[in-house]
């Protein structure tokens, strides 16, 4: 498992979810990276929340659709 986020890098905190490495993750970073195109939103992967401090508060949603809604928002 890992956490796929979005961090906008003028704040603090990022938007997170939970998904198991493979095709749907990949889609998913495609996805998100095409919504944020010129914005200052980073879109990372990473496997332990706990170990990265840097994009604290985590703000966990259930769905792909969830986040595609945050990232969207940003």
């Amino acid at each position: 498992m890992c956490y796929i986020l979005a961090k906008d890098v003028d704040k603090h905190g990022c938007v997170a979810l939970k998904m198991s490495i493979g095709n749907e993750l990949a889609e998913l970073a495609e996805q998100l990276d095409e919504i944020v195109k010129g914005k200052h939103i980073q879109i990372v992967t990473i496997s332990r929340p706990i170990a990265y401090g840097e994009y604290s508060p985590y703000h966990f949603v259930e769905t792909k659709d969830e986040l595609i809604a945050e990232v969207s928002k940003m």
